[in-house]
């Protein structure tokens, strides 16, 4: 049976004017893709390529939105331009998502800092070094990025950490970084750096108020887990 294309659907099924009739929030994650990327390929539909590919994995659109351009060219019909639209829809989506939380938030507890961390670091494939920066009432200054490591490791300077903390004026500071890997738990080298921030932080009556490993879905906090 032949196939039928997007042109040939009945015009309430197709994924433009469907939501012109009912609104976005009536199409699936594939029909929404499928409007970015325009087209499918000669075997079918854009909707329909678009479904395999959510597909691939997991139908989770955080992990689609972890893939590079070489990710989406193993697919009949993906070009450089269809993978950087859909690439670039995804950015858009966290960075949304990062304005929802107010600039001046107040931390009361690391799954605060967890929430504003996570959409900065979640779809990484290398290690990220940051500093939250907070004022005497816990509320943020600023956030820093310290260093940018390879997959394997982060190398962040003690000193750099704290002449941010000096520049910035704040008394209190919290440590984050992700771990590409999945795993939360801390390394050896990890809990050797929180005390070595701790200590040198002290002697500026800076304080350290968590360390926080960020991966996608989960977090460990260096306070909570009493390490701090």
């Amino acid at each position: 049976m032949e196939k039928l294309t997007i042109n040939q659907w009945a015009e309430e099924d197709r994924p433009r004017e469907k939501m012109m009739l009912k609104g976005a929030e009536a199409l699936s994650d594939a029909e929404l893709l499928a409007i970015l990327i325009g087209s499918g390929n000669t075997e079918e539909s854009a909707v329909s390529l678009m479904q395999r590919v959510l597909s691939t994995c997991g139908n989770d659109l955080n992990q689609l939105g972890k893939w590079e351009v070489q990710d989406f060219s193993s697919f009949k019909g993906f070009g450089p331009a269809k993978s950087i639209t859909i690439m670039a829809a995804l950015e858009l989506g966290k960075r949304r998502k990062l304005q929802e939380r107010p600039e001046r938030a107040t931390i009361h507890s690391s799954k605060d800092i967890y929430e504003i961390f996570h959409p900065l670091l979640c779809d990484l494939t290398h290690e990220e070094f940051w500093v939250l920066l907070l004022n005497q009432a816990s509320r943020v200054i600023d956030k820093s990025r310290i260093s940018r490591g390879g997959i394997d490791q982060t190398t962040a300077d003690v000193r750099s950490i704290l002449r941010e903390a000096l520049i910035q004026r704040a008394t209190q500071i919290a440590l984050i970084h992700n771990h590409p890997s999945g795993s939360p738990r801390p390394s050896t080298d990890d809990q050797r750096l929180t005390q070595l921030v701790q200590k040198g932080a002290q002697t500026m009556n800076i304080r350290l108020i968590d360390h926080v490993i960020v991966t996608d879905g989960k977090y460990y906090s260096f306070n909570d887990e009493g390490m701090i």
